[in-house]
C-alpha cells in the first residue's frame, strides 16, 4: 500500500485531535492551528485525489486487523477525494473571511471553543465523506450536529439560542429517524458495512422477500437526512440558524454542513441500498415533489425578507430543493447536476454571506434592506462579490450557477416520464424568475445612490478592501472559484461522472 493511502485516515485524526488541543490553546493559537489543519488537510485531499486519478480505481482502507464484516473500513475514490479538497477550501476561505467579525461577536475567554468547533465539524464531514460503515457514519452525523449547534450558539444571544435549540430539536429528529433505518436495514441484512448490505439489498430485492421492511428502512433514512439538510418543509430552523450567527458559522453551515449530509445519502443510494432500488422504492418520486416545492417556497419567502442575512438563508432552502429535485430525476444525468449543484451552491453561498457583511459593515452594521442603498459604493468589493453570487444564484452565463441550472435542464430532458419533464423545465423558469426578484432587487438597491445627508446621519462609512485584508482576500477567492467553475466546468463535471461510476 502506498502511503498516500493512509491520507484519509491522517485526516479524520488529525482534525480530531486538533479540537481538544484547541482547547488549551488561546484564541489567537487556536485559530493558527486550525487553518494550519484545513491547510494539511487540503494538500493531502489534494494528494489523494491525484492517486486515485492516475490508477483509476477506488480502494478501501481497513482500519486495525479485522477486516470485512467485522472490521471498519474506509472507502476512497475520485469523488470522496474531491469533495474532500472542496469542503477543506470552502472552510479555510469562511474562517479567514470571518476572522473580524469573530472577534467582535464571540468573547476573547471563547475565542478557542469556537475552534473546537470547527475542528470537529471538519472531522465529522471527513468522515461522512469517506466512511463505508453506515453506523460510523451514524456516530459523526452526531458529532456534525453538535458541532455545528455550538457554531450557531457561540455568540451567546437570545436569538442563537433559540436558533441553536430550534436547529438541535430538528436535527435530532432526523437523527431518530436515520437510526431507526440503519437498525431496520441492519435486521434485515445483518451488516453494517455498506458493500456488505448493498449485496444482501439485492438478494432482498431478486427474492420479493422483506419488500416492505426494505422500504420502510429507505424511507426513514431518506426523510431523516431531508430533515437534517433542511428540504422543505423541513426547514423551519434554517433561517435563524443561518441569520443570527455569526459570518463564519453561517458561512460554513449553509455551504458545508447541510451538504455533508446529502453527499452521505447519495452514498446510501448508489453504495448501501442500490440505485436501481431506489429507482423502484418510488422514493424518489416524493423527493421529487417536495424538492419542487422546495425551489418555489423557499424562493418566495426571500421575496418577503427585508433581512439580508435571513433572505439569502431562505435561498438556500431553495437551493437545497434543486438538488432533490435531482435525485427525484432518477437518472445518472439528474445526480450528476445536483453534485455539481452541491459543489456551486457551496462556493456561491458562501461568497453571498461574506459579501453581504461587508455590505453591512458599510451601513452602520444594519442588514435592513432599506439601509443598504448604496452599499455597493462605500464598500466597492463587497458589492462586486455580491453581484457575482446573485448572477450566480439567478444563473447568469459565466457563473456557476448558470451551469447548475443547464445540467437540470438537460437531464429532464433526458427524463423517460414527460409530466417529470414538463414540470421540472416548468419549475426551473419559475425558481429563475423568483430568485431574479429578490437577488436583482437587491443588486439594485447597493448600486441606487443614496443622498449625502442621509448617509451622514446614519453614520455609513466607506470601507476600502485594504482595510479588511483577510476578508477582502476571502472575497476575491471565492469570485475567482465561482468564475473557475462556470467557465471550466467540463473537468469538474467529468469527475463527478468519473466518480459516479466507481460508486456503482
Amino acid at each position: 500500500m502506498a502511503f498516500v493511502q493512509n491520507f484519509p485516515f491522517i485526516s479524520i485524526l488529525l482534525s480530531l485531535f486538533a479540537g481538544p488541543i484547541s482547547s488549551i490553546l488561546s484564541g489567537k493559537w487556536a485559530k493558527r492551528l486550525n487553518l494550519a489543519v484545513i491547510t494539511v488537510i487540503g494538500a493531502m485531499s489534494a494528494m489523494i485525489l491525484a492517486f486515485v486519478w492516475r490508477s483509476g480505481q477506488e480502494y478501501i482502507y481497513t482500519m486495525g486487523h479485522f477486516p470485512a464484516p467485522w472490521g471498519n473500513e474506509i472507502r476512497v475514490g475520485v469523488l470522496e477525494a474531491a469533495m474532500a479538497l472542496f469542503f477543506c477550501i470552502i472552510m479555510f476561505l469562511s474562517v479567514i473571511g470571518g476572522a473580524l467579525e469573530r472577534e467582535l461577536e464571540i468573547e476573547a475567554t471563547k475565542q478557542n471553543l469556537y475552534y473546537i468547533m470547527v475542528n470537529l465539524l471538519l472531522c465529522s464531514l471527513l468522515a461522512l465523506i469517506y466512511t463505508n460503515d453506515l453506523f460510523t457514519a451514524y456516530v459523526f452525523v452526531e458529532i456534525n450536529t453538535i458541532s455545528a449547534c455550538g457554531l450557531i450558539m457561540i455568540r451567546q444571544t437570545g436569538r442563537t439560542i433559540e436558533a441553536a435549540t430550534r436547529y438541535m430539536i430538528m436535527s435530532l429528529l432526523g437523527s431518530g429517524l436515520l437510526l431507526l433505518g440503519i437498525c431496520f436495514l441492519y435486521s434485515l441484512t445483518g451488516h453494517l458495512l455498506m458493500s456488505n448490505i448493498k449485496e444482501h439489498a439485492a438478494l432482498i430485492q431478486a427474492s420479493g422477500e422483506y419488500h416492505i421492511p426494505l422500504l420502510i428502512a429507505i424511507c426513514l433514512i431518506s426523510v431523516g437526512i431531508a430533515i437534517k439538510s433542511a428540504l422543505y418543509p423541513f426547514h423551519t430552523w434554517l433561517p435563524d440558524a443561518y441569520g443570527y450567527s455569526t459570518l463564519s458559522s453561517a458561512a460554513i453551515l449553509s455551504a458545508l454542513v447541510s451538504k455533508g449530509y446529502i453527499f452521505l445519502l447519495v452514498k446510501i443510494f448508489y453504495r448501501v441500498v442500490g440505485f436501481d432500488i431506489i429507482r423502484d422504492s418510488k422514493v424518489i418520486n416524493v423527493l421529487f415533489v417536495f424538492g419542487i416545492a422546495g425551489m418555489i417556497m423557499g424562493s418566495v419567502n426571500a421575496i418577503k425578507e427585508n433581512d439580508i442575512n435571513r433572505m439569502i438563508a431562505y435561498s438556500s432552502v431553495a437551493q437545497i430543493g434543486y438538488i432533490y429535485m435531482g435525485f427525484g430525476l432518477g437518472t445518472t444525468a439528474g445526480m450528476i447536476a445536483s453534485i455539481y449543484h452541491i459543489v456551486s451552491h457551496a462556493a456561491t453561498k458562501s461568497l453571498l454571506f461574506v459579501a453581504a457583511s461587508g455590505i453591512t459593515d458599510a451601513s452602520s452594521k444594519s442588514k435592513n434592506f432599506f439601509d443598504l442603498t448604496g452599499a455597493g459604493y462605500r464598500n466597492k468589493l463587497a458589492g462586486v462579490a455580491f453581484t457575482v453570487g446573485s448572477l450566480s444564484m439567478v444563473g447568469f452565463p459565466m457563473f456557476s450557477g448558470f451551469i447548475s441550472k443547464l445540467l437540470f435542464a438537460q437531464a429532464a430532458v433526458g427524463v423517460g416520464n414527460r409530466y417529470k419533464i414538463m414540470i421540472t423545465l416548468i419549475a426551473l423558469a419559475i425558481s429563475v424568475i423568483l430568485n431574479a426578484v429578490y437577488f436583482m432587487k437587491t443588486v439594485i438597491r447597493i448600486y441606487t445612490p443614496e443622498k449625502s445627508t442621509v448617509v451622514i446621519d446614519k453614520g455609513f462609512q466607506e470601507i476600502n478592501a485594504w482595510e479588511q485584508p483577510a476578508k477582502s482576500a476571502a472575497l476575491v477567492c471565492f469570485i475567482a472559484l465561482n468564475l473557475l467553475l462556470g467557465l471550466s466546468s467540463e473537468p469538474v463535471i467529468a469527475l463527478i461522472e468519473r466518480g459516479l461510476a466507481m460508486f456503482a
